[in-house]
């Protein structure tokens, strides 16, 4: 008989959408919407911003956490375009976000949780897919979608 490893437990490495899910968690225990963002370095895996919402603590309505964590990858890249870049979000990105993506030039963006209401990429307005468009990402939905939409369900259900 083998010495088979009876009672180990395989440990998974997290996923990058595990690591903005993180984030997302520690935007609601601040008080903020649960949103997370990773922005990684696609050709060395290097993760460039670990973000939340930070809007409220911020007190700036433009902190959401895709703004932030382009902003943290351009200042290590020290550049304003990202196009060797991925963004891992919770929720689709709205209007602004979105637009931030496209100027940034991201090269995907993987996010959780649609947003009929407020998304502007697979919602709304579709940014992408506008003919003033000057840059599409590819864009992956629906990526750890059931904990980021029961993050934000129970995020508005404490607060109604």
């Amino acid at each position: 008989m083998g010495m088979g490893r009876i009672g180990a437990r395989e440990t998974k490495e997290p996923t990058l959408m595990d690591r903005a899910l993180d984030q997302a968690r520690a935007a609601a225990v601040a008080g903020e919407v649960p949103v997370g963002a990773v922005l990684v370095e696609a050709a060395t895996g290097r993760i460039l911003a670990l973000t939340r919402n930070r809007i409220e603590e911020l007190k700036d309505p433009t902190a959401h956490a895709e703004i932030l964590a382009i902003r943290a990858g351009s200042a290590a890249l020290g550049s304003p375009r990202l196009a060797g870049c991925d963004l891992y979000v919770t929720l689709e990105p709205c209007p602004m976000c979105a637009a931030a993506i496209a100027f940034a030039r991201l090269r995907r963006v993987y996010y959780g949780a649609g947003d009929p209401k407020g998304g502007a990429v697979d919602h709304g307005v579709r940014l992408f897919d506008q003919p003033t468009c000057h840059h599409r990402p590819e864009v992956y939905g629906g990526i750890g979608e059931t904990e980021a939409a029961g993050l934000l369900r129970e995020f508005f259900r404490a607060r109604r």
